[in-house]
């Protein structure tokens, strides 16, 4: 609440506080909650193993965390230019008894497919995992791979119409 006197506005401190909590609140369902709402891994408990894929001259490369997971808890597939990647992450408990106070880690199944573009090489597909890192290799076809090409100059062809 505003009150004018002699050209000085004054703030009341009790207003104040409860315009910082509306804003607070505010803040809260328009941050917050659609973020939780509109993301059902949260509340599945589902999780996506993170993706980099990068690109040179000979290949595609994909590389997907996995960890904790060893080879037998995923499987690798490609079909019509499609790869696949599904699996499980489980939660395992340590012992009788525990209490457990917090789990922020994600569990449960996964699957990820990427379309992979005609220049892929599928039959040529190579896959390592390593400390919990899945390294997959999509070589190129070498009709699509660059390569410089010579240009013969011959003599007498300098442009001249004569």
């Amino acid at each position: 609440m505003r009150t004018a006197t002699s050209g000085v506005i004054k703030r009341d401190p009790v207003f104040a506080d409860l315009r910082n909590i509306q804003d607070e609140f505010s803040r809260f369902f328009a941050g917050g909650l659609p973020r939780f709402f509109g993301n059902e891994e949260v509340f599945t408990g589902k999780w996506s193993p993170n993706v980099d894929i990068f690109e040179n001259e000979n290949s595609i490369v994909l590389e997907a965390d996995l960890p904790g997971l060893k080879a037998e808890d995923f499987n690798l597939s490609i079909e019509n230019y499609r790869l696949t990647l599904n699996g499980e992450r489980k939660f395992e408990k340590e012992g009788k008894g525990e209490n457990w106070h917090r789990v922020e880690r994600s569990y449960g199944s996964f699957t990820r497919t990427f379309t992979l573009p005609n220049t892929v090489n599928v039959e040529e597909v190579k896959a390592e995992f390593k400390d919990g890192v899945l390294r997959v290799t999509l070589p190129k076809r070498e009709e699509v791979k660059a390569r410089n090409i010579n240009v013969t100059v011959k003599s007498g062809q300098n442009g001249s119409t004569n």
